[in-house]
């Protein structure tokens, strides 16, 4: 039995994934940007040399607006920016560590509406920052601890357009494709839902031969995430029955997650790709200390499956990259998130949807199988999840009701379940998931979980 009820954050700006809001408000404002780039630039200061950061961003309209903010307070700290425009995070984090850049920062919401924006930061190895490193750009921000750094004259920054930015990160994508297999004769639907990768994600497919049915590549500035993409599969399932595809494959904003559909119309998610990929791994004899690294939210069918395969399962809290700090800790190569977060550490630095999709197309063409036939491996437990909009958050051993709904779930479900409350990183809601044999008493007893939350935070 899992059990996580997360507290309240001490960090003000940073959640779960860099800092996120409704754009042109607290905290996702042009002002804040500024400072943020001011504190990053100032961080990375070490040396003589001229210290650069790459800035990247996805399709939203408030792109503009944060990406000339951002690019100001780098600049006005003296370190050099590099604009690369759209381009998905997990080609922000390559062009990083390619360009020998001191940080690289992506402006994006990734599945969030197109109202909200927001910013996130890689090292100058591609990995994403860690919490000690965010707590000490907070603290330079509300301390004012800039103030008197102002360089002049020549030591004042300057920004540069990279152009070819794209086309590298197609050539990196396509390089982890073995060079012994071929696309050819493989119809693919790709959804790139009018975000960050909706030119270079098409391209990578249609250059290792597969024909590709292009979905929402038409970004307006407020489209992207708009019933299309990772969320929203749908009519990426109906082209694909339409067209004969093989395989739907769905990006989300920042295209750094995927969630794919088989030739049937049926949607695969993270936890199923995990398992899929994973036993390929193994056979491989490539997955490292025969361990998959999954979150706290993947369900426990993946622990079932990987147990079959004599793999183990080792979890983290939620988010990506507290699955790759782990991963680099103990010396795992592969893992992931059910919401399609996958990283293969032999390739990336962070999640990467276009990349996890080619691993599945490898798995696919060297067993001669359909999805449909592979993803039977996986054979998820009963799952129940409710999103919950709060006013505010607080910590959960302090709601006495909630914690009382919450001790009655795990005592009927017992060892045969799960549950999982806890607070979302991103956005100002509470979640809830009760895994259990039957699907009927999971949304019982979420509901009543639900009903103590609202009554308390609401």
């Amino acid at each position: 039995m899992y059990r996580a009820a997360q507290t309240t954050k001490t960090r003000r700006l940073f959640g779960t994934d860099g800092i996120r809001g409704v754009a042109n408000t607290e905290p996702m404002t042009a002002e804040l940007a500024m400072q943020v780039g001011r504190a990053v630039a100032h961080i990375v200061r070490n040396g003589s040399h001229r210290h650069k950061i790459v800035v990247g961003k996805d399709t939203r309209l408030s792109g503009y607006m944060l990406e000339n903010a951002l690019a100001a307070g780098i600049c006005s700290m003296g370190v050099d920016v590099y604009l690369v425009g759209p381009l998905s995070t997990p080609g922000i984090a390559f062009v990083t560590q390619s360009m020998r850049a001191d940080a690289g920062a992506v402006i994006s919401a990734s599945h969030n509406p197109f109202q909200d924006n927001g910013i996130k930061f890689f090292a100058r190895d591609g990995f994403k920052l860690p919490d000690e490193v965010e707590l000490q750009i907070e603290s330079l921000i509300f301390e004012n601890r800039l103030d008197s750094f102002r360089p002049t004259a020549m030591h004042v920054g300057r920004a540069t357009r990279i152009d070819d930015a794209q086309g590298r990160y197609i050539v990196f994508a396509k390089s982890t494709f073995p060079r012994e297999l071929s696309l050819e004769g493989l119809k693919v639907v790709v959804d790139c839902a009018n975000g960050a990768a909706y030119k270079v994600a098409p391209l990578v497919f249609e250059e290792l031969g597969a024909e590709v049915i292009r979905l929402n590549v038409a970004p307006n500035g407020t489209n992207i995430n708009d019933g299309c993409g990772a969320l929203h599969p749908e009519s990426m399932a109906k082209a694909v029955l339409e067209h004969g595809a093989r395989l739907g494959i769905a990006l989300d904003g920042d295209a750094d997650r995927v969630i794919v559909v088989d030739e049937k119309g049926e949607t695969v998610d993270g936890d199923a790709i995990m398992a899929i990929c994973a036993q390929h791994l193994a056979l491989q004899k490539k997955l490292a200390h025969d361990t998959v690294v999954a979150t706290i939210m993947s369900n426990m069918g993946l622990d079932i499956a990987m147990a079959r395969l004599g793999l183990r399962v080792e979890r983290t809290q939620v988010g990506d990259r507290y699955v790759v700090e782990h991963m680099r800790r103990n010396g795992f190569n592969f893992g992931g998130e059910q919401s399609g977060h996958l990283i293969f550490l032999d390739h990336t630095t962070t999640g990467d949807g276009v990349i996890a999709a080619l691993e599945l197309l490898t798995v696919m063409l060297r067993s001669g199988k359909p999805l449909s036939e592979l993803k039977r491996l996986f054979e998820p437990v009963p799952q129940t999840q409710v999103n919950l909009a709060i006013a505010r958050k607080r910590d959960l051993a302090d709601l006495p009701e909630v914690t009382r709904a919450i001790r009655d779930a795990e005592n009927k479900l017992g060892k045969e379940g799960r549950v999982l409350v806890r607070f979302s990183g991103t956005e100002l809601k509470a979640r809830v998931l009760i895994e259990g044999p039957n699907r009927d008493t999971n949304e019982t007893l979420a509901e009543q979980i639900v009903e103590a939350l609202r009554a308390a935070l609401c």
